[in-house]
């Protein structure tokens, strides 16, 4: 193989030698090495986290009816809500949510055989999930929470009151923020009781779990290209949007915006 090939650049990127490229491509796996074994060391205390049993009766507005937390599991041990940020009144779910939602159908039918039933859940009424699930064109489940505290127990939304002080608790951390919805995902188990308990939650970057588009991203050679956006999620469209430009505005401007900004934090 030729090593003596000058080194040039293309797109403003060195180009080198095939060993030259070999010879760091080696480095940075053993790096990818490092981060593989800890990714999967955290994934371990993730589990071992202790759990709470979830005391109160929460019932949800479903497609077939009002449902028990313990019914959403749909005869499964374990449990992921997206907390999906739709408030009443609003014309169509967070464009953010929505990216993470379209990663779901997919995935459903794999999680299943590993015992895991996936959910969305949002304040919005049952008749304003169902509208924009049918645009949207996804079959998973996704129920509303609208009369119960599910999503303010879970620090996904806040009131007025609470927005007023300047602060909410978002994230494991007190904090200001610029809307009365918020992005999350959290973890549920159910026992042979149907006791049901909490064992994990993550918001802000920790929703990217369900955001396999960005993996590609990272992959390419531009990466997520979001350097210079006034949020790193400003590009993000409903998928059923990416032909029209710009993109329509969400019916408050506010909750639009911190549906994206909201993620970073």
């Amino acid at each position: 193989m030729n090593t003596g090939m000058p080194e040039t650049k293309a797109a403003g990127h060195p180009v080198v030698s095939r060993d030259r490229w070999l010879a760091e491509r080696r480095m940075l796996l053993a790096r990818e090495k490092e981060l593989t074994r800890l990714s999967d060391q955290i994934a371990r205390e993730r589990r071992a986290l202790p759990w709470v049993r979830i005391e109160k009766p929460y019932v949800f507005d479903g497609p077939t009816g009002p449902c028990t937390l313990a019914e959403l599991f749909e005869g499964r041990r374990q449990l992921v809500v997206q907390h999906f940020m739709f408030g009443p009144g609003w014309e169509e779910g967070c464009k953010s949510c929505s990216f993470m939602a379209d990663h779901a159908d997919g995935a459903r039918p794999h999680l299943a055989q590993r015992d895991l039933t996936l959910v969305a859940v949002s304040r919005a009424p049952l008749a304003e999930i169902e509208r924009f699930r049918r645009r949207m064109g996804w079959q998973f489940n996704w129920v509303s929470s609208h009369a119960s505290d599910f999503n303010h127990d879970f620090g996904v939304s806040f009131t007025p009151a609470q927005l007023a002080t300047g602060k909410v608790d978002y994230n494991y951390v007190m904090q200001a923020f610029p809307a009365e919805e918020a992005p999350g995902i959290s973890v549920f188990f159910k026992d042979d009781t149907d006791a049901v308990f909490h064992t994990y939650s993550t918001y802000g970057r920790g929703v990217e779990l369900m955001m396999g588009a960005y993996d590609f991203l990272d992959l390419a050679p531009r990466g997520r290209d979001e350097d210079g956006l006034t949020h790193t999620m400003e590009w993000v469209r409903h998928h059923d949007r990416y032909a029209q430009q710009p993109a329509p505005a969400p019916v408050t401007q506010a909750a639009g915006a911190a549906c994206c900004a909201a993620r970073a934090r």
